[in-house]
């Protein structure tokens, strides 16, 4: 699970308590599509603490919380091996 926030200060306050908690929990940067300043990017917090004790750090630091929900795995797609003839052969 993670816990995105904007400011470094509150993402490794975050880690500081889980950690003391007896969690797991590391801070890394998070980089939003469409964001080209480095500055500009918000902090996640990875962990493996309950979900409501996230929660309520999320809501104590002004962050949100993101699952990391998986997307379900699709069967390949079926490509043609020539192109589609379209029109009558020539004879």
């Amino acid at each position: 699970m993670r816990a995105i926030f904007f400011e470094e200060g509150d993402a490794r306050q975050v880690v500081r308590r889980l950690v003391a908690g007896g969690f797991e929990a590391t801070p890394e940067r998070e980089r939003l599509s469409g964001e080209d300043d480095d500055e500009g990017h918000p902090w996640a917090v990875v962990t493996d603490a309950p979900v409501f004790m996230v929660e309520l750090m999320v809501d104590e630091y002004d962050g949100w919380l993101d699952t990391q929900t998986d997307a379900p795995s699709l069967p390949p797609l079926v490509l043609p091996t020539a192109p589609k003839r379209i029109k009558k052969p020539l004879d």
